[in-house]
């Protein structure tokens, strides 16, 4: 039997590990040419051992991060070699959603096969009917984009691709980036399996997950036994979908049951079963100590029941591109008010507008829910959003808009004895035609708060005054203004 690492060189290995995924994100985000991926971060990287169970991510996007193991079991049994890369974005495949495609290396050392480097980021667009590839009224998955099955990455397959979707420059720039990312993460790795002998690196990947385990378990155990519970809904154009949550808690395992739920959507609220696995391990992660290394071991005890057929592990061709986003919002919102949570705003606020000739797609921040002891931040992406806006000098640079407003709601987060965080507005006027497509959520129903604080105030999105519903497509003409200003968190406690 292999002798255990020492507990202390095992924390050094772990914060070279994650070093390592913070790096890879560093490169991608600096070789990038989109702004959805060079100024709003949306993007992700994550290290995994030949098993295929990621052993380390950065602290990125919690919704890529989660299902990207899915991504990475969907090669694993191709036939790999040195400097051939994967590629894919098929929901049903390993994917979430089409506009994230998934980069994914081997990293070999002697001939040896030692480990994966993988990304995934948000590609600004991916071909398909509607610029920015994010349509809010899709009903299959052919109609959100080019479905990139499981495949080599090469520069035969980056021509061919990019050459189907708008913006052909940025995506060969954008594939590049992950190429580059996953290059860098091979080399760090190779250092390390050099410095530390690739037994040690093995042992190092086995441990760390092992102790994300233990240290779960043991947060899971501070749980009192039993069965929690909570509904919410999603607001589908054609009414709300309703979305059960049954969580038993047994001694150190834990398991989070959706049977009830929502059948399978017309629309594109669908979820693959990767991204609902996501969002509930988002959740168990602000449930549990968040010193707890972000690795595959967390999740080992939990175990998540979602029927096939129903809105949260859908069939193919099922359309998704919502599903990603907000349906997997409201996947953390129910784990986390079963356990008793105020509520951040659920919505990721998608605004997508573009032509033939330029593509702006931009997740909108709002206000987080209030904690037991300390009041909510406002203008913050919540849950499974973890990026960043784009600067209006970058926005007004690239693309034809102009900011109008760009300001907190205030009092739109919810009373209590501590407060909800205020919501977000965001005003443009395009200064040439577009076309927009929204996606968002917490329109009709707003955020709630929990042990007696309110609710956050419920999100509005507007054109020159006129109110849009939740789900809106449509063109602007030049000087029109689109206005979103998004839900507030709900408060925490009756106030005093």
């Amino acid at each position: 039997m292999s002798e255990a690492i020492d507990p202390v060189e095992l924390q050094v290995l772990t914060g070279a590990l994650r070093a390592v995924c913070e790096e890879m994100g560093a490169v991608l985000i600096r070789s990038a040419h989109s702004a959805n991926i060079k100024e709003r971060r949306d993007a992700s990287t994550a290290l995994f051992d030949p098993q295929g169970e990621m052993v380390m991510q950065a602290e990125h996007i919690p919704v890529h991060l989660g299902a990207m193991p899915a991504a990475v079991a969907a090669i694993l049994d191709e036939e790999h070699a040195p400097d051939r890369s994967w590629i894919l974005n098929d929901p049903y495949r390993g994917g979430t959603h089409l506009p994230d495609i998934t980069v994914i290396t081997p990293v070999f050392a002697g001939g040896e096969l030692i480990a994966f480097a993988a990304s995934r980021a948000h590609h600004a667009d991916v071909g398909g009917p509607t610029p920015g590839s994010m349509p809010a009224d899709s009903t299959t998955l052919d109609e959100e984009g080019v479905v990139i099955s499981p495949r080599v990455l090469d520069e035969e397959a980056i021509a061919e691709l990019s050459a189907q979707m708008r913006r052909p420059d940025q995506r060969r720039a954008d594939l590049r980036a992950q190429l580059a990312a996953g290059r860098v993460g091979s080399r760090r790795l190779l250092e390390l399996h050099e410095r530390h002998g690739g037994d040690k690196l093995a042992r190092a990947f086995s441990e760390v997950l092992d102790y994300a385990e233990r240290r779960t378990r043991s947060c899971i155990e501070e749980v009192d036994d039993g069965t929690y519970s909570a509904t919410d809904v999603l607001e589908a154009r054609e009414g709300d979908l309703e979305i059960v949550l049954t969580a038993t808690v047994d001694g150190d395992r834990l398991t989070l049951d959706f049977t009830g739920t929502a059948g399978q959507h017309e629309g594109n609220l669908n979820c693959p079963l990767a991204v609902t696995r996501s969002a509930c391990y988002f959740a168990i992660r602000v449930l549990t100590d968040p010193d707890i290394p972000p690795s595959a071991g967390a999740y080992r005890p939990v175990d998540v029941i979602a029927p096939e057929g129903c809105l949260l592990n859908a069939r193919s061709p099922a359309a998704v591109v919502g599903g990603n986003v907000e349906t997997s919002s409201r996947v953390a919102d129910v784990v986390l008010r079963a356990f008793g949570r105020a509520l951040g705003q659920g919505t990721m606020n998608n605004v997508t507008l573009g032509s033939e000739d330029v593509v702006y797609y931009e997740t909108i921040g709002g206000g987080q829910g209030a904690c037991p002891d300390a009041d909510g931040p406002s203008g913050v992406h919540v849950a499974m959003s973890n990026t960043l806006n784009t600067p209006i000098e970058a926005l007004e640079l690239e693309f034809p808009m102009r900011m109008i407003e760009y300001a907190l709601r205030r009092g739109s987060g919810g009373a209590g004895a501590f407060h909800g965080g205020d919501g977000v507005i965001r005003e443009l006027e395009a200064l040439a035609p577009l076309s927009y497509s929204l996606i968002t959520e917490r329109r009709r129903h707003a955020p709630s708060g929990a042990d007696g604080g309110e609710p956050g105030a419920v999100g509005r999105n507007l054109l020159d005054g006129e109110e849009l519903p939740a789900k809106a497509i449509g063109r602007l003409e030049k000087g029109q203004r689109l206005r979103i200003e998004t839900p507030g968190g709900g408060g925490h406690g009756r106030v005093r």
